[in-house]
Order: structure tokens, then C-alpha cells, then sequence
């Protein structure tokens, strides 16, 4: 069992930055990948990064390349993503999950724990 609780979510004006984090608790936590999803009113979850559990291997959504930075601290159990340069249409909740057994995918289908999720919204 794993167990994921993120944090740092919050209000922020366009243009602005925000900082997530997720605890991971219950398993090594340096043995698995790591993602960040999120999911905004009325449409699907969608990847936005994925970490693999060396931290080597990084990947993001297009839609997100130059402005988020997923970065992992193993020591603290912890993952984050750093949001740059946010827009309105990021607006969602932030979703982090666990793969354990691949390096980090963008399919949803194939992370096997979910933490509660972290609101994120930016006005105009």
C-alpha cells in the first residue's frame, strides 16, 4: 500500500507560480515512478509529468514543457512540481500518483495509487 498526500495548492493570478508537493508513505519510495495529473470541471484526468525513481528520466505534457518542473527528493519521500508562468486554462485539480512498476507513464491507466488531489486555480 501506498499512500500519497498533496499539498500547495491555492489561488494564484495568471502570470504567477505555484509549488505542489506530494508525501508518499507506506513503501520505498525511491522504488517507483512518480506522475502529476490533473482534471478540470467536465473534462478528463490528463497527464501533465512523470518522474521515473532515479529522477533520470523526466517527461511532460506539451502543454506544459518550459513552464512545470517535476523534480522527486527521496530522502523526504516527497515529489513536487514547480509551476511557472500559470494560465487560467491550468485551472484543475492536481492529482500526484504512483507507478510501481514502470519508469513513469502518461497513461493513467497504469499508476496504481492516487493521492486526494490539491486545487489549483488561476484568474485572469
Amino acid at each position: 500500500q501506498v499512500q500519497l498526500v498533496e499539498s500547495g495548492g491555492g489561488l494564484v493570478q495568471a502570470g504567477g507560480s505555484l509549488r505542489l508537493s506530494c508525501a508518499a508513505s507506506g513503501r520505498t519510495f525511491s522504488a517507483y515512478a512518480m506522475g502529476w495529473f490533473r482534471q478540470a470541471p467536465g473534462k478528463e484526468r490528463e497527464f501533465v509529468a512523470a518522474i521515473s525513481w532515479t529522477a533520470r528520466t523526466t517527461t511532460y505534457a506539451n502543454f506544459v514543457k518550459g513552464r512545470f518542473t517535476i523534480s522527486r527528493d527521496n530522502a523526504k519521500n516527497t515529489v513536487y512540481l514547480q509551476m511557472n508562468s500559470l494560465k487560467p486554462e491550468d485551472t484543475a485539480i492536481y492529482y500526484c500518483a504512483a507507478d510501481l512498476r514502470g519508469s513513469g507513464t502518461q497513461d493513467k491507466k497504469q499508476y496504481d495509487y492516487w493521492g486526494q488531489g490539491t486545487q489549483v486555480t488561476v484568474s485572469s
